[in-house]
């Protein structure tokens, strides 16, 4: 019975000192899956804090199941990458230290795009996220088929880590 209490105890301590944007310094390792038309694939994204509310970092996807809607895409049109700028604004919000929101820009080998995201943390390592993505700019305004992948609307979800 000590054992159980001990461990509630550990639980409910780590929860109370988990923090989803600590500031400069911060560094933050997501893992996702990537929901798109046509498409669907996994995400890691690295964010390093510069400032208070500030972040950059970088993303890399890749779509692992397509349908025959787009053909057959070769591995350089199932491939992105990203530079991330995020405006760490949970703690503007005042809702929670556990819960951050992102709105963000990023500039990748396939549009410039805009992406807003929301991560929340169980401990103090550990916990999940959503993000929503959309271009801003294409570099192939008449992108046809597997061309568009990596170049619409994408939705994420998936785990978060402080680092």
């Amino acid at each position: 019975m000590r054992r159980i209490i001990t461990l509630v105890a550990i639980v409910f301590v780590s929860l109370a000192n988990a923090q989803a944007f600590k500031g400069k310094g911060d560094m933050k390792l997501q893992v996702g899956a990537t929901l798109q038309e046509h498409a669907a694939g996994i995400a890691t994204t690295y964010d390093y804090g510069l400032g208070e509310n500030i972040s950059i970092g970088g993303q890399i996807s890749y779509l692992l199941n397509t349908t025959n809607a787009v053909g057959t895409p070769k591995f350089d049109d199932r491939f992105d990458a990203k530079f991330r700028f995020n405006a760490n604004i949970g703690n503007v919000l005042k809702i929670s230290d556990k819960f951050d929101v992102y709105p963000g820009l990023d500039l990748g080998l396939r549009n410039f795009g805009a992406h807003l995201g929301a991560r929340y943390f169980f401990t103090n390592g550990f916990g999940i996220y959503t993000e929503a993505g959309i271009p801003l700019a294409k570099y192939n305004t008449n992108a046809e088929g597997y061309e568009r992948l990596n170049n619409q609307f994408v939705f994420q979800i998936g785990a978060s880590f402080n680092l």
